[in-house]
């Protein structure tokens, strides 16, 4: 799509290329094995990302892979709210704090934070989306099914969502971010500082991701830049039956595919892989009329 946003002293040119998002888990049960705990160790891993091609950087202290039990919000600030500091005063590209609790967003904001991703699409804390408004923060608005019930466990692959239902998976998915989108507005929230995120692997099955993938252009219709999250995810390990440390190639063409069919943003683990494939992609697909 075209239009930008400007997050100080950075401004993203919509459709002039994709941007990559650098994943920055503080947290010791992250799905994909790659959280950090300490403060140190977090920085430099965002050092390293920003060097191999991150635009921004994704810093989030609560695991949101399939199964997974919520924490404390102490806990959660004890986490995230030191890293956010740090990098604040450390790193040159836009810090995202991940967070659904009000108040975890308010305290990454005030350490440093510009750009506010919601994994439940401001419609699990309804004081999220004045915080947001307040700050004048871009927000990243994620569809969001997921179930504590529709998740399984497998040893050797991780969680996957089944017996997820869909009227049709790509309009449910576009209805119901316009309603995010909506209760963002009515906060107060410009629109120009939306981002939506289809959810790949939040409350979707195995079959549900894939299609997804396939008919990501259909987000269009939003008018919003899009986000897409497919690193290590379980569709991904599940397709090729492989562990979340061996999912390499399988993001790397699940990205590609992405940025086919319109991402704007890709949010991913492997930033120097995905920085790469992400400039072979744009290449072709960016010089593409309309492209």
């Amino acid at each position: 799509m075209a239009g930008s946003l400007t997050v100080s002293p950075h401004t993203f040119e919509w459709g002039s290329r994709t941007y990559v998002m650098g994943i920055l888990n503080v947290t010791p049960d992250s799905f994909s094995g790659d959280g950090v705990v300490e403060v140190e160790r977090a920085v430099a891993l965002a050092e390293a990302q920003v060097a191999a091609g991150a635009h921004l950087l994704d810093v989030g202290g609560e695991s949101t892979r399939p199964g997974s039990e919520p924490i404390p919000l102490e806990e959660e600030l004890r986490r995230t709210i030191p890293v956010v500091r740090a990098l604040a005063g450390r790193v040159s590209v836009p810090i995202s704090i991940d967070t659904y609790k009000a108040e975890v967003a308010r305290q990454a904001i005030a350490a440093g934070a510009t750009i506010l991703n919601d994994v439940w699409g401001l419609r699990m804390d309804p004081d999220l989306a004045g915080v947001a408004a307040e700050a004048g923060v871009a927000v990243v608005l994620m569809h969001n099914r997921s179930r504590p019930k529709d998740a399984v466990q497998e040893a050797h692959l991780g969680g996957r969502y089944v017996g997820v239902e869909y009227g049709d998976l790509m309009e449910d998915i576009a209805r119901e971010l316009g309603e995010s989108i909506e209760l963002a507005l009515r906060a107060g929230v410009r629109e120009d500082r939306l981002i939506v995120d289809p959810g790949i692997g939040f409350g979707k099955t195995v079959e549900q991701n894939l299609e997804l993938v396939d008919r990501l252009s259909e987000i269009a219709s939003l008018g919003r830049p899009i986000l897409v999250g497919p690193s290590r995810k379980s569709f991904v390990g599940y397709t090729l039956n492989l562990p979340p440390d061996q999912r390499t190639e399988g993001t790397a063409a699940a990205v590609t595919l992405c940025i086919d069919r319109g991402a704007d943003i890709v949010r991913v683990h492997d930033v120097a892989q995905m920085a790469r494939v992400a400039r072979i992609a744009d290449a072709v697909v960016r010089r593409r009329p309309g492209g």
